[in-house]
C-alpha cells in the first residue's frame, strides 16, 4: 500500500514513518523540512511541503497520483507565527480531505485527540473542525484520538517523569487521564490501514490506556516504572494552580500554559474497546510505559531535569550575592583592606573592587540566561577559571583563609565541581558535529 502520511518528522508522525515501512508500506512522508538520508530505503520518498501554504485541494492532488491511504498527524500545542491552529490542524488537512475524496485515496485516518468536542480551548476546536470535514465526506475515513501520548523522548513526557520524579508531589486535583504509550497508538494506526474496507469507516476511535486514573496516581505509577516507592501527594488550590499556569505560558512553556490548564481539569478518558480490538490485546498501563532494563536510565533522566535548573539557579545566586554584597552591603573600607592586602594599589582599588562586582552581576545573570550549549560551555569554563584565579591569588597572599571556620575558600571546590558537571551535561552543539559521510559509490 502507498500511504501519504503528513507530519512525518514530528513525534508520532516519525514513529508512524518507521513502523509503515517495517509493515511493507511505501511511504510519501510529509514535513516542512524534508531531509532525505541516502541510508533509508526506496520505499520512502520525502515530500517537503508548508501545511500553511497548502490550503486548497489544488494543492495536494498532485502528490496523490497511485496513494492508498493518508494519514494526518501534524499537531502543534501552541501557535507560533504562521504556524496557527487554524491553518495546521483545520484549513490544511480539512482541503486534503477533500482533494482524497476527488483523487479516489481509499482509506483517510485523521490522528485528532481526545475530548476535542467540548471545544473548550482553540487547539481542541480546530481538531474538531478538521474531524467534522473530514467524517462529512465520502471516504473510508476514521478519526484516531489519542489521549495523552507518552513516550521516553517526547515533551510531554519527559515533563511528566520529571515531575513524578520529585519527592513531593504538588498537584492541582484534575479531570480523570487516560494514557497511552506512543508505540500502542502507533500499532493501532498501522492496524487501521490493514483493517477490512469500511470496517472503521466513520467513527472516532479513542486511543487510550486500560483504565482512567487522577493525575496522581498517573505520577505514581510512572514513579513505579522509574524503581522509585509512592511519593506524598501536597494538593494545590485550584487557583494556585491556575495563575502557575498563565505564568508558565508568560514564560514560554510549551507544555504548561491557561489551555492546557483547561484541557487538565476537563480529564482526558474514554473506553477502551477500540483500541483493544485494533491491537489484539489491552493496551499497556503506565507502569510498564518504561521497560526495567531503562528504568536507572529514565530515573536519572528525570531527576536531572529539575536538580540541574536548581543548580543553576543556586550558581546564580552564588555570584548576585556577591556582587550585591561587595557593593556595599559589606564596608567598602574593609574591602579595600583585603584588595590591599593581596597587592592591589590604593588608586586601583576601586575600580577593582566595583569591576569584580560588575562581573560577577554579569556572571550571575548569564547563568540563568537562556544561551546556546557551546556558550553556556564557555560561560561554565570562564566562571572556573576565575574561580581558580580568586583561590590561587587568596592561597598566595591570604593564606589564612583557608582556616576560616566558614570555609570560604574550602567551598570553592564543590563550586567548581558542580561547574564541571554542567559543562559536562551539556547537550552537543549541532554545528560540532561532524557531517555524515558520504555515500558510498555503487
Amino acid at each position: 500500500m502507498k500511504v501519504l502520511l503528513t507530519g512525518a518528522s514530528g513525534f508520532m508522525g516519525s514513529r508512524l514513518r518507521q513502523a509503515l515501512l517495517e509493515a511493507g508500506h511505501h511511504v510519501v512522508a510529509v514535513a516542512r523540512h524534508a531531509r532525505p538520508s541516502a541510508s533509508e530505503p526506496a520505499r520512502l520518498q520525502w515530500l517537503a511541503l508548508d501545511f500553511t501554504q497548502a490550503t486548497t485541494p489544488a494543492q495536494w492532488l498532485a502528490h496523490l497520483q497511485g496513494v492508498d491511504a493518508v494519514v494526518n498527524a501534524v499537531g502543534i500545542f501552541r501557535e507560533s507565527g504562521s504556524q496557527t491552529f487554524d491553518a495546521l490542524h483545520h484549513r490544511a488537512p480539512a482541503a486534503l480531505f477533500q482533494a482524497c475524496a476527488q483523487a479516489g485515496v481509499r482509506r483517510v485516518i485523521q490522528i485528532s485527540a481526545l475530548g476535542v468536542q467540548a471545544g473548550a480551548t482553540a487547539y481542541q476546536r480546530s481538531k474538531h473542525a478538521a474531524d467534522e470535514a473530514l467524517l462529512s465526506l465520502p471516504l473510508d475515513a476514521t478519526v484516531v484520538q489519542p489521549s495523552l501520548v507518552f513516550g521516553e523522548d517526547g515533551p510531554s513526557a519527559r515533563f511528566f517523569l520529571s515531575l513524578a520524579s520529585l519527592p513531593l508531589l504538588a498537584l492541582p486535583r484534575s479531570g480523570p487521564l487516560q494514557p497511552v504509550h506512543v508505540d500502542d497508538a502507533v500499532a493501532a494506526v498501522v492496524a487501521l490501514l490493514r483493517a477490512p474496507v469500511a470496517r472503521w469507516s466513520g467513527r472516532r476511535v479513542p486511543l487510550v490506556g486500560p483504565q482512567p486514573l487522577p493525575l496522581a496516581e498517573y505520577l505514581q505509577a510512572l514513579r513505579a516504572a522509574q524503581g522509585l516507592p509512592r511519593a506524598p501527594v501536597l494538593r494545590v488550590p485550584a487557583p494556585l494552580g491556575a495563575l502557575g499556569a498563565r505564568v508558565a505560558g508568560a514564560l514560554g512553556s510549551t507544555l504548561l500554559d491557561a489551555d492546557s490548564w483547561d484541557m487538565l481539569q476537563q480529564g482526558n478518558a474514554a473506553p477502551a474497546d477500540g483500541i483493544t480490538a485494533l491491537l489484539g490485546r489491552a493496551p499497556r498501563p503506565p507502569r510498564d510505559f518504561i521497560p526495567r532494563g531503562r528504568a536507572d536510565a529514565a530515573r536519572a533522566h528525570a531527576r536531572l531535569a529539575w536538580t540541574l535548573p536548581l543548580l543553576r539557579l543556586s550558581l546564580a545566586l552564588v555570584w548576585l550575592i556577591t556582587a550585591v554584597v561587595s557593593f556595599g552591603l559589606y564596608p567598602v573600607q574593609k574591602s579595600y583592606e583585603l584588595l590591599g592586602r593581596t597587592g592591589v594599589p590604593p588608586a586601583l582599588q576601586p575600580l577593582m573592587l566595583y569591576g569584580a562586582c560588575g562581573l560577577d552581576l554579569l556572571l550571575g545573570v548569564l547563568t540563568v540566561w537562556p544561551l546556546r550549549p557551546r556558550a553556556r560551555r564557555r560561560l561554565w569554563a570562564a566562571q572556573a577559571l576565575l574561580i581558580a584565579f580568586y583561590t590561587v591569588l587568596i592561597t598566595w597572599r591570604l593564606p589564612e583563609f583557608w582556616l576560616h571556620p566558614y570555609g570560604p575558600l574550602s567551598k570553592n571546590l564543590p563550586i567548581l565541581a558542580a561547574l564541571a558537571l554542567l559543562a559536562a551535561l551539556e547537550p552537543g552543539d549541532p554545528r560540532d558535529r561532524p557531517p555524515p559521510p558520504a555515500p558510498e559509490a555503487r
